[in-house]
């Protein structure tokens, strides 16, 4: 069983996407466990402060080393009753490692545990960084409110790679197309196919049709097989 402790100040963005879909079967399988965990459970004043204004000056505020610190040693100090050998703690940051399907094999693969924190505000105290975090992600080029939808697309990366929680097969046809497209630096066709279903023929408004390919319905296996290699995107 994989362990996934996400500490943010808003658990209640996070915990409804954790009980919904894969993650949902996931936990019931007892493949996996999830938590999200609210940061200001770590505070010691009455007002729960979690964030500061920064040294120097600037705009906006940075969340606390102390609670963080705080928090993330108590959730490993349960190590030993969740049978975790090998932890890993991330810090989600625009400045970050990317994170990609490599990462989350790596992470399936490796680790036993995944503490992800979340940050908030202008950022969080570098000294996270250096002295609590094992390293700092990032999931784009791009700068986000909040560290939680970086935190579920990695655990629902991860998870889908946990053996038993996706088919096989299915997991095998998109390593192919992941690896195909990473690999199609001239622009040819390595990556994911077009997929259809149900109806055949459909008609957003009079006059116009938009179809399926007849090779798909054919039932010819070979013919199939060779159409989705041509159209991979």
């Amino acid at each position: 069983m994989m362990r996934f402790d996400i500490v943010t100040i808003f658990p209640e963005v996070v915990e409804p996407y954790l009980g919904t879909s894969i993650l949902k079967r996931a936990q019931e399988k007892k493949l996996a466990k999830m938590a999200a965990h609210d940061l200001r459970k770590w505070t010691k004043d009455k007002h729960r402060t979690v964030d500061d204004s920064p040294y120097g000056g600037g705009p906006g505020m940075v969340m606390m080393v102390d609670p963080i610190y705080r928090a993330v040693k108590a959730l490993k100090a349960k190590r030993s009753s969740l049978n975790a050998r090998k932890t890993r703690v991330l810090l989600t940051s625009a400045a970050g490692r990317p994170f990609d399907q490599r990462r989350a094999k790596y992470y399936a693969s490796r680790y036993d545990r995944l503490i992800i924190i979340c940050g908030r505000y202008e950022g969080v105290d570098h000294r996270i960084a250096q002295h609590v975090a094992d390293e700092e992600v990032s999931v784009g080029p791009y700068v986000l409110t909040g560290g939680e939808l970086p935190a579920l697309t990695i655990v629902d990366a991860v998870t889908r790679l946990i053996p038993g929680v996706i088919k096989s097969q299915s997991l095998e046809e998109e390593s192919f197309s992941f690896e195909g497209a990473a690999k199609a630096q001239d622009g040819s066709h390595a990556g994911e196919y077009p997929q259809y279903t149900r109806p055949e023929l459909y008609s957003p408004k009079k006059g116009t049709i938009w179809r399926v390919p007849k090779v798909l319905l054919s039932g010819n296996h070979a013919k199939i097989k060779e159409w989705r290699d041509e159209h991979r995107r």
